[in-house]
């Protein structure tokens, strides 16, 4: 025993302990208190000694924790050319275990997690946090023909709670209804598919006490919010790998002419052997720089899906 603190080391602040720090900062007041200071850029820095790996954290995840209580941001893992499964919906695994340690650091940060029927049938995830320390969001499933089997994860696992998000007149809201559903879900009938729309689907959530939602999947729903405005912020992790064809990562109806493409500010950084491109889809704020490079490799041991 050298008499410091748990998870320091000679007076050092390692990468698990900052961690734990960042999960209880939402605001300023609480980034102060887990000992982080801006310095004469504006950028925050942990105060006591710390670890490259420490330093890293706070780096890549506290713009997020700082987000405010309202805030859309989505993730996707593709190939260099562009996909995110193979033709049959191969997807075990485009992108490495530093990226899926950072989807669930994601998940960690957000109060829910947003999948579409698609991706909940093909993939079967169970969306919970288990790559890193962290709470379980709400998992939500987007399914407006209620086609997704009650045979999943996220309705048999029990590990946390899921919203069942159909729309009126399919089986689960008639069930639901008669008081039948048999799920271990909250099912939520919305009345057409007008309020589907990624706009009225996030004033839906804040309503519920869910305003930072994570859209995780899959491409189509990830475009669908992104085409609509409907994001704040977009994590995109490229492999270095060739699929040839397969699942499209994002794909929405695009300008004519170069000029009108989206450029947002973007910040890059290596995820093992793969590229984190994290795009900020509002106006640049001050003292929040995002255009440039952030460090690291990440730090790997993440679990699948």
């Amino acid at each position: 025993m050298n008499g410091l603190p748990p998870g320091r080391s000679a007076g050092v602040l390692d990468a698990p302990s900052a961690w734990k720090r960042l999960l209880d900062v939402r605001t300023e007041a609480d980034a102060e208190a887990a000992g982080l200071r801006r310095d004469a850029h504006g950028r925050y820095r942990w105060t006591d000694d710390a670890s490259a790996g420490a330093e890293l954290l706070a780096e890549r995840y506290l713009p997020l924790c700082l987000a405010g209580p309202r805030f859309t941001f989505a993730q996707l893992g593709q190939s260099l050319d562009g996909f995110i499964a193979t033709r049959k919906g191969d997807a075990d695994y485009v992108t490495g275990p530093e990226d899926r340690e950072h989807l669930h650091r994601l998940r960690a940060l957000s109060d829910a997690v947003v999948v579409g029927a698609g991706t909940a049938v093909a993939d079967d995830p169970r969306l919970t946090v288990r790559a890193c320390p962290g709470p379980h969001p709400v998992r939500v499933v987007l399914d407006p023909h209620g086609r997704v089997p009650l045979t999943r994860q996220v309705f048999t696992d029990g590990a946390a709670p899921t919203l069942w998000v159909v729309g009126a007149g399919s089986e689960p809201a008639r069930a639901a209804a008669d008081g039948t559903a048999g799920t271990g879900a909250d099912v939520l009938v919305l009345p057409d598919t007008a309020a589907f729309t990624p706009r009225r689907l996030v004033h839906e959530l804040a309503r519920r006490g869910l305003g930072r939602v994570l859209v995780e999947g899959g491409g189509v729903t990830v475009s669908r919010f992104l085409h609509e405005g409907a994001l704040d912020r977009l994590y995109v992790t490229v492999a270095p790998v060739l699929i040839g064809d397969g699942v499209p990562g994002l794909a929405f109806p695009g300008p004519d002419v170069m000029r009108d493409a989206l450029r947002p500010p973007v910040r890059r950084a290596f995820l093992g052997e793969d590229t984190l491109f994290e795009l900020d889809l509002r106006a640049p704020r001050s003292g929040e720089p995002l255009d440039g490079e952030h460090g690291g490799t990440g730090e790997g041991g993440g679990e699948g899906q």
